[in-house]
């Protein structure tokens, strides 16, 4: 029996992957692939009502039930809010899970956004892939080192603006016009968020900001109502030149930048 294709997403915080992510997971196992959602933080510091270890309790029941409604396999968080560090003794950690999931198609945060935790996951997620193969880099807990190659996506930042105000295009533009609706069901699972957005952020409603971003997205495809964005990262150490797995699977839905090249 051939053994099932693997994608992974791996974000800050409870609701991250449902914003940014969710849509592309959903196509992804559609196609096939076995799906594993994965953010590193707890969401303790997302609430204003309970205590740390309270809202990270809330949170994990909320992001366990958007996980299997999307059909994903759930992983525990390793970190408090604010507490994502590019450090070593979390490199292992991450780099673990890697090892033992082996995933084809990596997704995670923008190598730059508007908070630290969503920037030290990216560079925890990208690192701890680069390291999959290298038996000498030890990793907690101990798994062996694997050689499947991995193909890594950044989401789009949150809002589409880098911290400095810039807007970030992206190299790919999924179509997930049809799922919008699958994707509020998935948010809504957050239930405690609500509040919390509405008081930090000044947001009306997560699920309608949501909504806005993919269309937003959308807009900036000139083709799609609502969409997600992604760029991939450089082959080198990870995978071939030319791999593009997440444009192959789903190039039905998808614009693909072109690139200007170096080569003759």
């Amino acid at each position: 029996m051939p053994v099932m294709k693997t994608a992974m997403a791996i974000a800050a915080h409870p609701d991250d992957i449902e914003f940014l992510m969710s849509g592309t997971l959903m196509l992804l196992r559609k196609a096939g692939y076995e799906i594993h959602y994965w953010n590193l933080a707890d969401g303790s510091c997302g609430s204003t009502r309970y205590d740390g270890e309270t809202t990270a309790r809330i949170r994990r029941e909320e992001a366990y039930a958007a996980a299997n409604q999307i059909g994903a396999i759930f992983h525990e968080s390793i970190c408090h809010d604010l507490e994502v560090m590019y450090d070593v003794p979390t490199l292992r950690k991450v780099a673990s899970v890697i090892r033992d999931v082996s995933p084809e198609i990596l997704l995670t945060h923008s190598p730059s956004d508007y908070m630290e935790d969503h920037t030290n996951t990216c560079r925890l997620a990208t690192t701890a892939a680069f390291t999959r193969g290298m038996p000498n880099f030890k990793v907690d807990p101990p798994r062996p080192a694997v050689q499947q190659k991995v193909t890594v996506y950044h989401a789009q930042p949150y809002s589409h603006y880098d911290p400095l105000g810039r807007i970030v295009e992206p190299d790919l533009v999924i179509d997930i016009s049809d799922l919008v609706e699958q994707k509020r069901k998935m948010l809504a699972k957050h239930v405690s968020q609500k509040q919390w957005l509405d008081e930090s952020q000044g947001l009306n409603s997560y699920l309608d900001r949501m909504q806005e971003l993919d269309a937003m997205l959308g807009r900036m495809s000139c083709i799609f109502s609502h969409a997600e964005g992604w760029r991939k990262h450089l082959h080198l150490g990870f995978c071939g030149e030319k791999d593009n797995p997440l444009y192959d699977i789903l190039k039905d839905r998808t614009l693909l930048a072109q690139k200007p090249s170096l080569a003759p």
